[in-house]
């Protein structure tokens, strides 16, 4: 064997020692990652440009023409830098060669400690449980659509067509199910660029009926300021809506709190001799491959792909979406129903919302799967109804995996019927998440990972930042509670 194929076989002696049944290992005893800045970007794009899209046009509505781009922009620009911040929190010490942080509560533990972890997890999946909640509500609201579109086009804009989301949220849920049952990030790449697809599909969709309507109306509607004071519109809703549509624009581009997911891995690490199998693993694998370049430059670059692909096509759906429908822009672009005609383009847009959220829902429930799948590996390491798998294609049957995702789902279905507000619902996820997820811990973790000194320029400049975004969090969430309240004087329970 020459130099040159000897060098390219060469292996650290932990990959080595890890090596079993023909298979390569990483430096954890992990199978080889594949990762790449484009399988990242689809992960991420899939989570990013979800239903949050379609509330866009509304949120600018509330804010106008200078405030509502600007806010936008804001928005992106925090998110990608603190993005980059979380990001260099995969690995603690070396960024090549440092421990792995495989999920975003081991990151906070790393670096911050004690109860500052408990806080993180409360938070971080209670936002994961939420999220599944807003899209199940999307979805249903999406099928729904195309229903009551072919019911316009045959009847008449003038009918009220009207009918129950709650039996498309109980489909959804069906779906989800089943899909609920592929173990990991790794087994659903497919799923993602699929997902990502669909959701360039229908933001384009929705973009060019804009352009449409805009023409048709010879002009941009809407105003510097947005909605007017007056014509059903109180002085105090015009302040709750406003702070509500900053809610809705965070929403849009949350994706920081399964971003260590996405870079890293929620499984344990495999035992190091092949015949002990009798702990099970669970989780996500690693979707990035390992240096050079590291994790956190990949992630990087992914990031900033996607934050700039994902705001442009904000400022292009929001805005015209602004433009064509003005002060009467709809809290869901597709749904809200400012377009009846082709109806057919409206179904194909809706159609791809729901098959991007069959994709979104299942990257951001995979964290709480496999966060209470350790534990229960860890709680009964010998316990059959867990280590017994059943591999049928891409899906890993267990009789508790099968038990507890399924729960997992019925529970966010039940939820979703019980509250189906799309905009409070959107606003409320968003600005609860925003600031200690987005904001506060990638703050704290890098300050204390590069040693930043307290009192310094960089300190107070983070420090800054991240007081300025918990004052928005704050007046986020209560224009959303406000608009929450006032829906539930009129809400009956599973009305649909």
């Amino acid at each position: 064997m020459g130099k040159a194929a000897a060098a390219a076989m060469e292996v650290s002696a932990a990959e080595a020692g890890m090596m079993g049944q023909g298979e390569w290992r990483d430096d954890d005893g992990r199978a080889r990652r594949t990762g790449t800045v484009w399988t990242a970007s689809a992960h991420i794009i899939t989570a990013v440009i979800g239903s949050g899209v379609l509330s866009l046009a509304w949120a600018i509505a509330q804010l106008g023409w200078v405030a509502g781009p600007a806010v936008m922009l804001l928005f992106a620009f925090v998110i990608y830098y603190t993005s980059t911040l979380l990001a260099e929190c995969y690995r603690s010490g070396d960024p090549c060669t440092g421990k792995r942080n495989y999920t975003y509560m081991d990151a906070v533990r790393a670096n911050l400690g004690g109860a500052k972890v408990r806080l993180c997890g409360v938070i971080q999946y209670a936002n994961l449980f939420g999220v599944a909640i807003g899209y199940t509500i999307a979805a249903s609201i999406s099928m729904l659509a195309i229903k009551r579109a072919d019911c316009f086009h045959e009847k008449g804009h003038k009918n009220a067509c009207r009918s129950s989301s709650n039996p498309y949220m109980i489909l959804f849920g069906v779906v989800q199910i089943v899909f609920s049952q592929i173990p990991d990030f790794d087994q659903i790449w497919w799923l993602s660029i699929v997902a990502a697809i669909m959701s360039f599909t229908y933001s384009t969709i929705g973009l060019s009926l804009g352009i449409a309507q805009t023409v048709a109306n010879g002009g941009f509607m809407g105003s510097l300021t947005g909605i007017s004071v007056g014509a059903g519109v109180t002085s105090m809703q015009k302040v709750w809506r406003s702070l509500q549509a900053f809610g809705d624009i965070a929403f849009a581009y949350s994706y920081s709190i399964i971003l260590i997911e996405i870079q890293a891995s929620s499984s344990p690490p495999p035992l190091p001799h092949p015949l002990e199998q009798n702990v099970v693993v669970c989780g996500c694998q690693d979707t990035i491959k390992a240096p050079p370049p590291s994790e956190a430059k990949v992630m990087k670059r992914a990031t900033m792909v996607s934050v700039a692909t994902t705001t442009v096509f904000y400022m292009l759906c929001g805005c015209m979406g602004y433009a064509a429908f003005g002060d009467k822009s709809p809290d869901n672009l597709l749904t809200g129903f400012g377009f009846y005609e082709p109806f057919w383009l409206l179904d194909v847009a809706n159609a791809a919302i729901v098959v991007h959220l069959v994709g979104a829902y299942q990257v951001f429930v995979q964290p709480i799967f496999a966060f209470v799948e350790r534990w229960a590996a860890a709680r009964w390491p010998d316990g059959g109804f867990i280590s017994r798998e059943l591999r049928v294609g891409p899906f890993s049957l267990s009789v508790f995996r099968l038990t507890w995702r399924t729960a997992f789902v019925c529970a966010t279905t039940v939820v979703s019927m019980l509250l189906p507000f799309f905009g409070d619902v959107v606003g409320l996820l968003g600005a609860v998440s925003f600031w200690p997820l987005t904001v506060y811990f990638p703050v704290e973790m890098y300050i204390a990972q590069r040693g930043v000194r307290r009192g310094s320029a960089r300190w107070l400049c983070l420090k800054v930042l991240s007081a300025a975004c918990l004052v928005v969090s704050v007046a986020a969430a209560a224009g959303s509670i406000a608009d929450v309240v006032d829906a539930l004087k009129v809400y009956r329970p599973f009305s649909g």
